[in-house]
């Protein structure tokens, strides 16, 4: 890619923004929806919604939202797939200024019951199905013990009947006629504080239980259009991607990033690599929003080069490492030719960091980027930023000089307030400046780029000596037969702990125990070389619903592997 054009790129988007407007959300859809009215912002399997009829449709959903008895900084719990509906509602909750909490459809009764009564959500919206989990049943079952929620609101999409204590959508949606033009207008007057919380949106649960990451309007958009910003966005471009809308991933660096530029974001509910392909060609997608399994899954796909991709020339792959082979194979296959890798999280916003248009592929494997240029929304005293970074000791959490390995720490105006209803892990985390604690260990080098070395808790050591996961990660991960591997520390009783990696095979290779051992004697000292080595098919990797490995989980199923083994051992 030329870098002239990329400066082009990003002139065009700063010229239209050249100074930062610091409003709502529904502030800017508002705005956005009269600078590109036909055009189409959501696209899906079976429609395509434009910025006005989604400003129609948000305006809407706020009159019948206020005639149902929603206020003011109430908090509305939403369990949906990613279909119109759910972004309707996610508008006519900031129009009105109460405060959307997205739910993870994956997610069962007793969890779903954890976070509305932890939230203080009043009011429930919900899929009657959705990622496969009958919530409406569910929710039905527990209903007599939610007892702060009010209503709630169910969408019917299978022949299962509904509560009668549920209400329709039909029959919420046709409550905006009872509301006026001006009573909204009103209540859109008394919640136009960019500074306020639109979301709360709960980590993934990777570890422990969620806590609810309380995020501004002015985040979320700043974040937005800096993630536009530093990819350079073009005028209409669009993302696919297969991410839900309750996370932070698609939210932001999709949906909210594409709206800067007029751009539109297509989306499926629940990804398979089949209808992807089909839905990329059909709306000559030019990038892609996703995460290493996906990527691992598209690129191997058999029919993947009967597709027309020629529209595709961008990806950002995040969340969690992927191989050097997966990047080349994509380029290869997609004709990629801006890639990207970012990190960030929910209680940053989104991305905080990105690699840099053009960067080579040695770079977006070996970095997760540097921090993203702010333009008009960035702060003066961070050179224009929205952040800063710094790496502190994990015991101690004093600084470290520039260049040191430690726990990366960040703030700005792009860093969450706290944890809702959570003032002691709050306070574990942010410190009095603003700084917050990411748990994960890395370095910046001398170019400002930031090196990823796992999560400090999942260093594991053997006999004294610290490993870090990634490490071995990356020296499977370049073995020819692996599609991407992932390894956690397990306990040993001769060396305190040992190394277990899970490896998925690419289709057609194999590769046995002990070749994979051979490979890694080849590059690691020989203590951290992984005593156990378990291949895996790509649909038993345990996942959050964002698409991430839940590493706890295999720490757990390798614990349970182990044991077994020594139970048989005894028998035999």
């Amino acid at each position: 890619m030329n870098a002239m054009q990329v400066e082009e790129r990003r002139n065009a988007l700063q010229n239209k923004f050249p100074v930062w407007p610091n409003q709502t959300l529904s502030a800017h859809f508002a705005d956005q929806a009269k600078r590109y009215a036909s055009r189409p912002l959501l696209i899906t399997e079976k429609a395509s919604i434009t910025y006005e009829e989604i400003w129609r449709e948000g305006q809407r959903y706020a009159k019948a939202l206020i005639e149902l008895g929603v206020r003011r900084r109430e908090h509305v719990a939403i369990i949906m797939a990613s279909e119109p509906e759910a972004i309707f509602l996610m508008l006519g909750v900031w129009l009105i200024g109460a405060v959307c909490v997205p739910i993870n459809t994956m997610l069962r009764d007793q969890e779903v019951k954890y976070l509305l009564e932890q939230s203080d959500s009043h009011w429930l919206f919900m899929h009657q199905i959705a990622s496969g989990v009958l919530h409406a049943k569910n929710v039905a079952q527990m209903l007599d013990d939610l007892s702060k929620v009010k209503r709630v609101v169910c969408i019917q999409n299978s022949d299962g009947p509904l509560d009668d204590r549920f209400l329709s959508w039909a029959s919420f949606v046709d409550m905006a006629k009872r509301i006026s033009d001006d009573q909204l207008s009103d209540c859109m007057q008394q919640s136009k504080y960019p500074s306020e919380v639109a979301d709360i949106i709960y980590t993934s649960g990777s570890t422990g239980l969620p806590k609810g990451v309380m995020m501004t309007h002015d985040m979320f958009l700043r974040c937005a259009y800096s993630s536009a910003l530093s990819r350079a966005f073009e005028d209409g471009r669009r993302i696919f991607t297969a991410l839900p809308l309750y996370h932070v991933f698609a939210l932001v660096e999709g949906l909210l990033a594409v709206s800067f530029v007029g751009g539109a974001l297509i989306v499926i509910s629940g990804f398979s690599p089949l209808p992807a392909l089909q839905i990329m060609e059909r709306h000559q997608a030019n990038d892609v929003l996703c995460v290493p399994s996906m990527l691992v899954a598209l690129v191997n796909h058999p029919e993947v080069g009967t597709f027309d991709l020629s529209s595709l020339h961008a990806l950002m792959c995040a969340a969690a490492p992927a191989p050097v082979s997966v990047w080349q194979r994509a380029i290869e296959v997609l004709q990629l030719k801006e890639i990207c890798t970012g990190y960030g999280g929910t209680e940053a916003t989104a991305a905080t960091v990105h690699t840099e248009v053009g960067d080579p592929i040695e770079t977006v494997v070996t970095r997760v980027g540097r921090i993203k240029p702010g333009g008009s929304s960035g702060i003066p005293e961070f050179d224009g930023a929205n952040v800063q970074y710094k790496t502190v000791d994990p015991d101690t959490g004093e600084d470290l000089p520039p260049g040191a390995i430690g726990e990366l720490a960040v703030r700005g105006n792009l860093v969450t307030r706290g944890y809702y209803n959570k003032p002691e892990e709050t306070f574990a985390v942010i410190d009095k400046d603003g700084w917050f604690r990411s748990g994960d260990l890395g370095r910046i080098d001398e170019h400002g780029y930031i090196e990823m070395l796992g999560r400090s808790k999942d260093l594991y050591k053997i006999s004294g000596e610290n490993v870090a996961p990634k490490e071995v990660e990356d020296v499977i991960s370049n073995h020819p037969a692996v599609a991407q591997a992932y390894v956690v520390g397990v306990k040993d009783s001769i060396t305190q702990e040992t190394g277990a990696a899970f490896v998925e095979l690419r289709p057609g290779f194999t590769c046995t125990r002990r070749e994979m051992i051979e490979h890694c004697q080849k590059y690691l000292a020989r203590f951290k070389v992984p005593r156990h080595v378990w291949f895996v098919q790509a649909s038993e990797w345990p996942m959050t619903g964002n698409g991430k490995i839940q590493k706890f989980r295999l720490r757990e199923i390798a614990e349970n592997r182990i044991s077994e083994r020594g139970r048989i051992n005894e028998i035999v």
